[in-house]
């Protein structure tokens, strides 16, 4: 790394960038860095069926030369059942807003993401935790939603003796929106991993991977990943 490099990076906001290693947080993580933050990416391994993600999110941090760590959650299983993302329940089909969608919610994932992500960025000194949460979660998760993201912001301002904000880029716009950035930004988004399936090609058919496939119509692009 260049000396200007190294002043450039010295003098840049520190920020945690919850980072699952999806297409969502790929892009946020990219905005940060477009932003010129100094990104601390944090990924968590909390037992999902979809682990695939997180090798995606380790090769892209390697690649982007940037701090990245994996934790190791999945022992919160014993308290959090009855996901299909995570317990031996079959991963529904059909788009987002469908009632049987219901069944991928994680019992209190995020808030639990979050104050781990916000401990975290206490202890380097970042003053912001970029999360990844977009309006077409709304309708299924409870976590995702405005005034959820607004009351943990208003708690991680007074939780510690620094204060940390709840950033979310993408909060009031879907996922279509969010791919028109990324490729405004030019990413390569065959480094994501979407499908709620960890096979070896995305299945086509939950509603992560038809919501994903809708974005890439609707701006006119054919995704990169390869489908059943």
């Amino acid at each position: 790394m260049t000396e200007k490099a190294m002043t450039k990076k010295g003098m840049a906001e520190k920020v945690v960038v919850i980072y699952s290693g999806g297409m969502d947080s790929f892009t946020v993580l990219n905005r940060a860095l477009a932003d010129n933050k100094e990104v601390y990416a944090l990924s968590f391994d909390y037992g999902q069926r979809h682990v695939k993600e997180l090798e995606c999110a380790s090769n892209v941090c390697k690649s982007l030369e940037i701090n990245h760590k994996v934790i190791d959650i999945s022992s919160i299983n014993q308290l959090l059942a009855g996901s299909s993302l995570t317990d031996d329940i079959d991963i529904p089909e059909g788009h987002y807003e469908s009632e049987n969608m219901k069944s991928t919610v994680v019992p209190n994932r995020n808030m639990i993401l979050l104050s781990l992500a916000v401990g975290y960025a206490v202890s380097v000194g970042a003053s912001q935790v970029y999360y990844g949460a977009h309006s077409g979660d709304h309708a299924i998760y409870p976590d995702c939603r405005p005034e959820f993201v607004q009351k943990m912001n208003d708690v991680c301002q007074i939780a510690n003796y620094e204060s940390v904000e709840i950033f979310s880029p993408y909060l009031e716009v879907n996922k279509t929106a969010i791919l028109a950035d990324g490729l405004r930004m030019g990413l390569d988004y065959s480094n994501t991993w979407t499908c709620y399936n960890g096979r070896t090609k995305a299945c086509g058919k939950c509603g992560s991977c038809q919501e994903r496939l809708e974005a890439f119509s609707e701006n006119k692009m054919v995704d990169p990943i390869a489908y059943e």
